[in-house]
C-alpha cells in the first residue's frame, strides 16, 4: 500500500504520485491543462517524477517540478531524505576523470540519446565534438555545462562538407565517436515504402554513419587506438518493431559495426553496436500504412518499461571508454530484455 505519510518528492516514482491523495490531483490537473490525461504517463509511470525534466524537451522545467513539490507538501519544499529515495529505480552515477584529456564526437547531440551521451562525457571530463543539425539544442547543451569543453558544430552527416568541418572542428586526436544520430520511418511495408522515406532513412542512419566513420578512422589508425559505438536498435534485431526502411537501415548499422570491427583490431581500434529498445526520446514513430498498423501494433503492446536516454548513455559511454575493454564486435541489446521475448 501506497505509504501517505511521507513527503512527497521529485525523486519519488510517477505512479506513487498519481496514487497520492494530493499529489494525484495536482498531476492530472497539470495533464489536463495540456489536453492530456493519466494515459500519457502510463508507459513512464515507473521512473521517477524528476525524470519528466530530462524528457519534457522544455515543457516540464526543474521550476513546475518544484512547485508541484511544494504543492503537494502544504506549501512547504520537503528536504531530501535517504527515506525518500526509492532504491529500485536507476540513477546515474558519474565516474569521474573517465573520459578526461579525450576528444569524443558525439553525433544527434542536440536531444535524446546523443545529447545525454554528450552530457555525461562532458561531466566526466571529457572534450566533446557535438554535433547536431539543430543550433539552438546545441547552444542549449553547451550553456548546460559551462565548465566542460563542448564544442558545438552544427552539420548535417549527410552532406560530405559538413563531415569535413565536424572533423577538422576534433583535431588531429580523435579518442571516441559515438554515431548516435537517427530517423525514423512512417511503419510502412515493402510494397508502400515511397523512395524518399527509403532514401532519407538511409542517408541518415547509415550513409552518414558510414562517411563520418570512414573520415575519423585515419585519426584513430595513427594514434594506434580508438573506439566507436554505432546506434543500432531493436529493429536490428527483430523484423516486427518498425518499417522496412528503418528495419533494414538498423540491421545495415549491424554490419558496418561486425566489418569494422574486424578490419580495424590490428590497429587497437574497438567497434560496438548499442541497441536499445523502447526510449523517451524526440523521436515519434508515425503509421503510414493501414498494414503496417494492423501488425505492428499488437506487438508495441507487449514492449517492456520505457527507458529514459540516461541509460542508454550509460551503455554507450561505458563501450566508448576504457571500461569497454577486450570488446569489440559486440552488439548489446539496452532493451529491458525486449529482445528475448
Amino acid at each position: 500500500m501506497t505509504n501517505h505519510t511521507k513527503a512527497l518528492t521529485g525523486s519519488r516514482p510517477i505512479r506513487e504520485w498519481l496514487a497520492h491523495p494530493a499529489g494525484g490531483p495536482l498531476l492530472r490537473g497539470m495533464l489536463k491543462e495540456a489536453g492530456q490525461d493519466e494515459s500519457a504517463l502510463k508507459p513512464i509511470d515507473h521512473l521517477a517524477l524528476q525524470q519528466l525534466v530530462e524528457l519534457g524537451g522544455g515543457q516540464f522545467p526543474q521550476s513546475l517540478l518544484d512547485h508541484l513539490v511544494r504543492e503537494a507538501n502544504g506549501g512547504i519544499e520537503p528536504e531530501a531524505d535517504a527515506e525518500d529515495i526509492d532504491d529500485t529505480l536507476w540513477r546515474e552515477r558519474i565516474t569521474d576523470g573517465r573520459f578526461l584529456g579525450k576528444t569524443v564526437i558525439v553525433t544527434g547531440a542536440g536531444s535524446g540519446i546523443g545529447r545525454a551521451t554528450a552530457s555525461r562525457i562532458a561531466r566526466e571530463g571529457g572534450r566533446v565534438i557535438a554535433v547536431d543539425i539543430a543550433a539552438a539544442r546545441l547552444e542549449a547543451l553547451a550553456m548546460d555545462h559551462p565548465e566542460a569543453e563542448v564544442v558545438t558544430v552544427q552539420a548535417d552527416i549527410t552532406k560530405e562538407e559538413d563531415i569535413l568541418r565536424i572533423v577538422e572542428a576534433a583535431g588531429d586526436r580523435v579518442y571516441a565517436l559515438a554515431n548516435v544520430a537517427g530517423i525514423m520511418d512512417d511503419m510502412t511495408p515493402l510494397h508502400e515504402v515511397a523512395d524518399e522515406v527509403w532514401n532519407r532513412v538511409f542517408a541518415v542512419n547509415v550513409d552518414g554513419m558510414f562517411r563520418l566513420t570512414r573520415a575519423v578512422l585515419p585519426i584513430m589508425m595513427a594514434a594506434g587506438r580508438g573506439s566507436v559505438v554505432n546506434v543500432a536498435s531493436e529493429a536490428a534485431l527483430r523484423g516486427n518493431s518498425a518499417g522496412l526502411a528503418y528495419t533494414a537501415s538498423k540491421h545495415a548499422v549491424l554490419g558496418l559495426t561486425r566489418s569494422t570491427a574486424f578490419m580495424y583490431a590490428p590497429q587497437g581500434i574497438r567497434v560496438n553496436a548499442v541497441a536499445p529498445g523502447p526510449v523517451a526520446t524526440g523521436i515519434e514513430a508515425t503509421f503510414g500504412s493501414e498494414l503496417g498498423a494492423n501488425r505492428l501494433g499488437p506487438f508495441m503492446q507487449i514492449i517492456p518499461p520505457v527507458a529514459v536516454a540516461s541509460q542508454l548513455a550509460a551503455s554507450i559511454t561505458f563501450l566508448l571508454s576504457e571500461d569497454g575493454t577486450n570488446i569489440s564486435g559486440a552488439v548489446l541489446p539496452s532493451d529491458g530484455a525486449w529482445s528475448v521475448q
